[in-house]
């Protein structure tokens, strides 16, 4: 599983606090940890008025390399921001996000375009968040022939099938694990990423929806996701799940995983 280190998110009021008080120590505190406890890409986003994000999220990422090796997710509803942003990192990293909505994806493909760097793909267009599966492949298609046009390996790509509230939803997650088989049948090789915390939303105890919802996602195809690498308890389901799913050779990397202390008991 691909973790994505959610923490360093501005729509977290810890963080939007962190980010206007200047609060070096923690936001690098925060970046230290989410890395050590095996995060993949460390999510950062400013969740400031657009005028001023790129100089925040400069600011950030400074900050994050200072501490961390770990790739940077550029974390931005704005497609102008995200590629302006890329300068900053050191190394290749991943794009938070486009879609088919405007012209999201021919500002940022062009700039990722003949480089190592990864982008997070939304099955949402124009007409917003599409409601069956087949309205959402249609997005899916869309976005591969653009990725095609610039000539990016489905590799790079990570689709987001959009995780929506369980507790609105009419037909728990079926349409959500569907678009996710159907976009891995298509590209074996292809991501599928979201936010996992996104289902419970509005639930008591959500911990038990947000792990039951990892679970049966990783079994329909997803291989990778934004959530906090800080809690054991979700971090020992993954590794457990992926040894499952037989995508761990006699649970090397479960027991690996234990053993450094990622989980615990």
């Amino acid at each position: 599983m691909i973790i994505i280190g959610e923490k360093l998110n501005g729509s977290i009021p810890s963080m939007a606090k962190a980010i206007a008080e200047k609060n070096e120590a923690y936001i690098r505190d925060l970046a230290k940890k989410q890395s050590e406890a095996g995060a993949h890409f460390l999510d950062l986003c400013a969740s400031v008025p657009e005028e001023g994000e790129l100089e925040i999220l400069k600011w950030l990422i400074g900050l994050v390399q200072d501490v961390s090796d770990t790739p940077i997710c550029i974390d931005s509803p704005s497609a102008r921001v995200c590629a302006e942003a890329i300068p900053f990192c050191k190394k290749p990293g991943l794009i938070n996000s486009v879609s088919g909505e405007g012209d999201k994806i021919d500002r940022i493909f062009p700039v990722i375009a003949g480089t190592e760097w990864e982008c997070v793909a939304l099955l949402s267009d124009d007409k917003g968040i599409p409601q069956n599966v087949e309205r959402r492949l249609e997005v899916f298609d869309f976005i591969m022939k653009k990725a095609a046009e610039y000539k990016i390996p489905s590799k790079r790509l990570h689709i987001d099938p959009l995780i929506e509230m369980l507790a609105a939803s009419e037909d728990g997650i079926t349409t959500v694990v569907t678009t996710i088989k159907k976009v891995k049948e298509q590209y074996p090789d292809i991501h599928v990423t979201g936010g996992a915390s996104n289902i419970s939303f509005n639930l008591p105890a959500r911990k038990y929806i947000n792990r039951a919802f990892i679970i049966l996602a990783m079994n329909a195809g997803m291989d990778s996701a934004i959530l906090d690498p800080l809690n054991k308890d979700m971090m020992g389901l993954l590794y457990a799940t992926e040894a499952l799913l037989g995508q761990d050779e006699y649970c090397l990397e479960y027991i690996s995983a234990f053993r450094s202390g990622l989980f615990g008991n």
